[in-house]
């Protein structure tokens, strides 16, 4: 366990010396919160009670996806794995005494952790200050504050284990840039990002929050606004934990039958 601590410890702080990608991130992310938060408000000022969610909680929710943007986003690959696996490289990991899987999976979550901590902060602190239905609100209650940063926890493994299946899927492939356009867009559709889940029809709804994708930043975004609350609440949180349990054993899985069949292409 201590070898894989090192390998999170040191991508943890190689990802924090990226200052200026990250200023270059945030402002991209305000941009892009504003104009959904101004696009919602255009629909909400038609029939606000024809909606799921009250305007406030709506702004929430996207101020909470864009800081911790980081933690989901379905195209924040490590270039560096595939670049394993496609120059050959991959022979020396294979030498190594240590599990690839594990390897990965820490790099993979000290990746997105070190991209997060350097936006969120200063993006949710602006965005506490914005007028009432155009800000962060406060979380629901203390109760739902602390479930929202386990449930946090939860969906970031719950992306690496999702990362994980196209890392190690890429070592029966030549190039793995069809499996990483694919998943990026079922993830983008299917977990929310694009559209808060509760927005879709109930019974299409109903369907979407039973697939992994809505176990990640769709549980503890509702959970703080207080949407997702009681038994609905209670369901979502073992979804998460069946789907990271059965995610990381099918990874596993694959990765050492990739192990054992892997082809050195270059090197």
């Amino acid at each position: 366990m201590k070898k894989y601590f090192s390998f999170f410890q040191l991508r943890l702080t190689t990802g924090l010396q990226y200052r200026t990608a990250a200023i270059a991130g945030m402002t991209t992310q305000f941009f892009w919160g504003f104009m959904e938060i101004m696009v919602f408000h255009a629909f909400y000022e038609a029939d606000p009670s024809a909606y799921p969610m009250t305007m406030e909680a709506t702004a929430s929710y996207v101020w909470l996806q864009q800081a911790l943007l980081a933690f989901f986003g379905a195209w924040m690959f490590e270039g560096e794995i595939f670049e394993t696996i496609n120059n050959g490289n991959l022979a020396y990991e294979l030498c190594r005494p240590i599990h690839i899987y594990d390897m990965w999976f820490a790099r993979s979550v000290a990746l997105r952790l070190s991209r997060a901590l350097l936006r969120c902060i200063p993006i949710l602190a602006v965005a506490a200050f914005l007028p009432k239905g155009y800000g962060l609100g406060l979380p629901a209650s203390m109760t739902a504050f602390l479930w929202f940063l386990i449930t946090l926890i939860f969906g970031l493994l719950v992306m690496v284990a999702l990362n994980m299946l196209v890392y190690v899927t890429s070592l029966f492939t030549i190039s793995g840039d069809g499996l990483k356009i694919l998943f990026c867009s079922v993830v983008e559709i299917f977990s929310g990002q694009i559209i808060p889940l509760p927005f879709f029809p109930e019974r299409i709804q109903r369907i979407l929050e039973l697939n992994p994708f809505a176990s990640m930043g769709n549980v503890p975004f509702r959970i703080y606004s207080g949407n997702l609350e009681g038994q609905e609440m209670n369901k979502a949180i073992v979804i998460q934990i069946l789907w990271l349990i059965a995610l990381i054993g099918l990874g596993k899985l694959i990765g050492a039958r990739g192990e054992r069949r892997a082809i050195v292409q270059g090197g």
